[in-house]
């Protein structure tokens, strides 16, 4: 499909790419994606199927946020709930992360990109970590985008894990249980160092977050598509960002346009 605009066909992707505001674009966008299941069954594929074409809207929203310059992005391929599915599924979706690492090194260095995982090595594979720490080693002195994959992950279980490491250094008398505020705790987490995201984006159109980033989305713009994950590409990312764009982010307080139009 093409737009005509002033007489010169123009591709939806490219239109959508215009409106956008670079100056506008969230520092972290946070994806959960959803929905690889439900495509392939809509085609009466094998689920494997879905995972694999996944990969391919991966790949696409990785290449796109770094060439607009998006700073942080954080997607959530494997929850510890996701252990419960069959051993088959999940063999095969580890299977499918070190295929996706191990073709995808050489572009990441290539695009100035760092890798890194979030979540909790307990309970992977010896050969998935190893591929994992093969790929953030080999980027870690990368400064363009950084790409977040959560694996493992909870995030209760990373609330927990930065809280019985507090505990543990106020046990140690390193730190002082008055002293513990929200920087504190926030340094504590997988995230640290990074900001929290601004846009959180969940396709399949279901309406939670899925114990994804619980402390860090405290105040991120949610943003919710009936797409499924493989069939969210580069045109979709633009609507979700000029959605985001859209927003009046406000942390708790007043708008500025709402303060300048109130009675006096």
């Amino acid at each position: 499909m093409a737009m005509r605009i002033f007489n010169k066909s123009i591709s939806d992707e490219e239109y959508l790419y215009q409106q956008l505001d670079p100056a506008k674009l969230p520092t972290h966008v946070a994806i959960i994606m959803d929905g690889n299941g439900r495509w392939a069954g809509k085609r009466k594929l094998p689920r494997v199927a879905g995972h694999r074409e996944g990969a391919e809207s991966v790949r696409t929203i990785v290449e796109t946020a770094a060439r607009l310059g998006i700073q942080h992005l954080t997607l959530f391929a494997f929850s510890t709930e996701n252990w419960k599915r069959p051993k088959i599924e999940v063999r095969a979706l580890m299977d499918l992360l070190m295929e996706f690492i191990r073709q995808e090194i050489a572009t990441l260095k290539k695009n100035n990109i760092r890798f890194q995982m979030l979540g909790r090595s307990e309970g992977l594979h010896i050969s998935v970590l190893e591929q994992i720490r093969k790929a953030e080693l080999s980027t870690f002195q990368n400064t363009g985008l950084q790409l977040n994959i959560a694996i493992n992950y909870s995030g209760r279980a990373e609330i927990l894990d930065a809280c019985r490491e507090l505990a543990r250094e106020v046990a140690e008398g390193r730190l002082q249980a008055a002293d513990i505020n929200d920087e504190v705790i926030a340094n504590k987490l997988y995230t640290r160092a990074m900001p929290d995201p601004d846009l959180l984006i969940r396709t399949s159109g279901e309406m939670r977050v899925s114990n994804f980033l619980l402390w860090q989305i405290a105040y991120a713009e949610i943003y919710v598509t009936e797409k499924l994950w493989p069939d969210f590409r580069t045109a979709e990312f633009y609507q979700a960002l000029l959605a985001y764009q859209k927003r009046d982010r406000r942390f708790g307080g007043i708008s500025l346009l709402q303060d300048a139009t109130a009675p006096r």
